[in-house]
């Protein structure tokens, strides 16, 4: 029974007739009882009032609505709300309307689409192929080690400065050339040209394609991004790509004949255009096709099969999914893209022709061949022979007792480890600032010439992750933030204002409110580009704001004052400058600021309490942090006792000892990292949260943040990355496939088996909002698929079969049902179409691998 206020209640009439008349009709009025019902029944609570507004009056929060509308869902009497219609109808009676005044989106059932099944490898297949990638992986580290050892005796019989130059520019160039010419060769040898279609996961198809895209990612012509020869690369690996194109992102196209880009476009970083997915056990293949004069945003997904045509925009934060096209001239952003009239590209072209681009690759190479190559591999030979504790031990006649190859290991490690820690932040505090002088702000200057090399060079040496990660989530990192170049006006310490996961384009033009704190993941976009020119400009973060984690903060971004940027927000650059509310989702909505719950730790945030707090969290940090270099020195020793015993043994056996090295630092690497990791936890599981920031027990897991290495990526795509997360805590289930996940709170995740986990997805097991942290358990069922730039928040649940469309939201306490297709920011049930886009191929049978491996030739 619904509670009716007292300024609509009428004597003698029922309370059924009551509502009828009020809100419309009699399925409203049954609807709005209903509903109410399963609220009152989430929330605890006897009656919930039909005008009682969710989050004001009830003290409600997305969680428990998360919670409300999963229950909904599993009524069949009742239609399916989202999210997004929870805060569009704050109110019972507003949700009843609204829900029954629009048609449900048809079930997969409706549209002749039984649930898609998932191919369930055989473990024979999955062991066979992770042992052909862990020979293949020693195959190459043999070669290399070769390669090395050689070059080396070569350089090492020079007999002078010059001598040494000259013989270090020919074998690191020849070696340069070697490792970016191999990928091409493997390409073209091992598949030939790309095709439409799929091929199951761990098999010989999927073997080859594992070869070429691991070489892809190891090559060092990624060092190259941002640059004319980038293009001209992805060109010879088959992409057919038009003049003028600038490229900007990390994120290397692997099936490079499916992609073609018309002149002039420009992709900006943290861009997902790979030209595959991994789906339901298979992986496909298919075209992405972008026209001339085209702009694509920060952090952006184009799935397979996906279009743009001439002059087309998609904004930040947005992605087009399977089948979706964009036509030419048109605007769009979101997740998945809808029309919009913002115009995205805000900077002026300025003249950058042929001759221009052809003279900064050309200055690149030889800068690279004269400068980079002969300092590297000559300078390791100098430093070789000038350390006694290595020289010493290349000679073959001497023996050197085993303590003072300890000694030497300490001495040398402790050098290395401390010049750069001293040395790194020296110049980051420095060097920027002279470099900024080169690059005034609100200028437009062409591409590709010292500007853009000076920009491109801050950009660089300004994001590395290290001194993030040491300082962040503590008081410490708005010095450092300071050092580096941002303006935070006047600080209001809380502890944690900063994350450990920050980027920016340049240090100096980064303004962020008092108050203000941030979680990780924060790119600020404060420089724009179009095809031709860049320009960079101060970008400014409101006052008592709280940002979320992955959120792309542009130029104009069109938030104020007191502002909750939600998780993946696509921060609005129209429209009014938004004030006191929160925004959620891409295209972003308003949503209530803050919520009752959340208020409960505010104690602890003023006055002597805070003092008290704070007090104790800086020296609690301080330890965190000292914990954290000891780990890490720790770690530079270990391998540089490694290093050094394999140089005494390499006099000995020769240059098989330089092959075991690599192999064996990527082994003791990662078991002393996990090993480190279960300690801190005790070898417990971590257990659900909710707390202030100033609770002992979220410090803890703060350290647990900040010390364990998380740079697994050389797993991705091999058996052994599931391995390395069930080692780590994780719960996973057998024969999971995983092509570059993160997850942030180990042992709170559970995998089931067969799950198909793209390159960039994530599972995030906790949130903080504010003052206030608060962690579960998610869990993905037997066969889910997250998709490529796909994010789970925490208190998820999957259902078996269940599908996560790419650069989705699932929010906080979602449940999805099973063989559910879910997509959008935030995610909501999304069928597929039912007919494949054109050119998608049709599926492989799973058991004919012969037909598997011909879809790739």
């Amino acid at each position: 029974m619904v509670e009716q206020s007292s300024d609509v209640h009428i004597e003698g009439m029922d309370d059924e007739t009551l509502v009828a008349r009020q809100v419309g009709g009699p399925a409203v009025s049954e609807t709005q009882l209903r509903l109410a019902d399963v609220l009152a029944d989430v929330m605890g609570v006897e009656n919930v009032p039909a005008d009682a507004h969710f989050f004001e009056s009830l003290g409600a929060n997305s969680l428990v609505m998360a919670q409300f509308c999963a229950r909904v869902r599993k009524r069949e009497d009742l239609p399916s709300p989202s999210m997004k219609d929870i805060y569009r109808y704050p109110t019972i009676r507003a949700l009843a309307e609204g829900l029954t005044g629009t048609p449900s989106a048809p079930a997969p059932t409706a549209l002749g689409m039984p649930p898609e099944p998932v191919r369930r490898a055989s473990g024979l297949s999955h062991t066979l192929c992770g042992t052909a990638q862990l020979l293949i992986f020693l195959g190459y580290s043999l070669v290399a080690g070769f390669a090395t050892a050689g070059g080396y005796e070569w350089v090492a019989t020079s007999t002078g400065v010059w001598d040494v130059y000259l013989r270090s520019l020919v074998f690191g160039g020849i070696g340069f050339v070697a490792l970016c010419a191999f990928p091409v060769v493997a390409k073209w040898v091992l598949v030939g040209r790309w095709k439409a279609g799929e091929f199951p996961l761990w098999g010989l198809a999927y073997l080859r394609f594992w070869v070429v895209k691991a070489l892809l990612h190891a090559n060092p012509m990624i060092l190259f991004i941002g640059n004319p020869l980038y293009v001209f690369y992805l060109r010879a690996l088959g992409a057919r790509i038009g003049k003028g194109v600038t490229i900007l992102s990390h994120s290397v196209p692997v099936c490079t004949d499916l992609l073609t880009i018309g002149s002039g476009t420009v992709i900006r970083k943290d861009s997902f255009f790979l030209g595959y997915r991994a789906h339901a056990g298979y992986i496909q293949t298919g075209r992405i096709s972008i026209g001339r004069d085209v702009y694509i945003g920060e952090k952006t997904v184009l799935d397979i099969d996906t279009s743009m045509g001439d002059g087309a925009q998609l904004g930040h934060s947005s992605s087009l999914h399977r089948g979706q096209s964009v036509p030419a001239g048109e605007h769009q952003h979101g997740s998945p893209a809808q029309t919009t009239d913002v115009d995205y590209l805000r900077v002026a072209p300025a003249r950058c022709g042929t001759g221009r681009r052809v003279w900064f690759g050309l200055a690149s190479l030889l800068q690279l061949f004269l400068l980079y190559i002969p300092l590297g591999v000559g300078g390791l030979y100098i430093l070789f022979d000038a350390v006694p504790a290595v020289r010493r031990r290349l000679d073959p006649r001497t023996a050197l007792p085993p303590g003072e190859l300890v000694t030497d290991a300490v001495v040398l490690s402790l050098v290395l480890f401390v010049g750069f820690v001293v040395l790194g932040l020296g110049l980051l505090c420095t060097l920027p600032r002279l470099l900024h002088l080169v690059v005034p702000p609100d200028r437009v200057f062409p591409l590709y010439g010292f500007r853009y090399a000076v920009h491109r060079a801050t950009a660089r040496m300004t994001n590395i992750k290290f001194f993030a990660w040491l300082f962040g989530d503590s008081s410490y990192v708005v010095h450092y933030l300071r050092g580096i170049g941002y303006d935070l006006s006047h600080v209001e310490q809380t502890g944690s204002n900063f994350g450990t996961e920050m980027q920016h384009e340049t240090p100096l033009l980064v303004t962020v409110g008092s108050g203000t704190m941030v979680a990780d993941g924060l790119s600020v976009v404060n420089a724009d580009y179009s095809a031709t020119s860049f320009r960079v400009s101060r970008a400014t973060i409101g006052a008592r704001n709280f940002l979320g984690n992955n959120i792309a903060y542009p130029i104009g971004g069109r938030t104020g004052e007191n502002c909750l940027l939600a998780t993946k927000v696509m921060v609005p650059l129209d429209g009014e400058v938004r004030e006191g509310v929160g925004l959620l989702g891409s295209p972003c909505f308003e949503i209530p600021r803050s919520v009752e719950r959340d208020s409960r730790f505010d104690k602890f945030r003023s006055g002597d309490a805070l003092r008290r707090s704070l007090a104790a969290k800086n020296r609690y940090n301080l330890r965190s942090m000292a914990f954290m270099l000891f780990v890490r020195w720790l770690h530079v020793l270990g391998l540089t006792l490694l290093g050094l015993a394999t140089v005494e043994l390499y006099g000995v056996l020769g240059h098989v000892v330089i092959a075991t090295y690599m192999a064996l630092t990527l082994i003791v690497t990662t078991l002393y990292y996990v090993l480190l990791e279960r300690c801190l936890t005790r070898f417990r599981r971590l257990r659900p949260m909710l707390c202030s920031i100033y609770d002992p027990a979220f410090w803890a897991q703060e350290r647990l943040w900040k010390v364990p290495d998380r740079h697994l990526n050389i797993y991705n795509g091999t058996p052994f990355k599931a391995l390395v997360w069930r080692l780590t805590g994780v719960r996973v289930g057998r024969r999971v496939f995983d092509d570059g996940c993160y997850m942030t709170d180990r042992t709170l995740a559970v995998i089931g088996d067969d799950c198909t986990l793209n390159a960039g997805s994530k599972v995030q097991c906790h949130s903080q909002e504010d003052g206030t942290f608060k962690s579960d358990i998610s869990t993905l069922g037997a066969g889910c698929t997250l998709g490529v730039g796909a994010h789970v928040h925490y208190g998820v649940t999957m259902g078996d079969g269940a599908r996560l469309a790419p650069d989705s939201f699932l929010m906080k306490g979602e449940e999805v049902p099973a063989h559910a297709r879910w997509g959008g920011n935030p995610a909501v049930e999304m069928p597929e179409a039912a007919v494949l886009p054109a050119g998608s191929g049709q599926r492989t049978p799973p058991s004919v691998d012969s037909a598997a491996a011909a879809s790739v030739k």
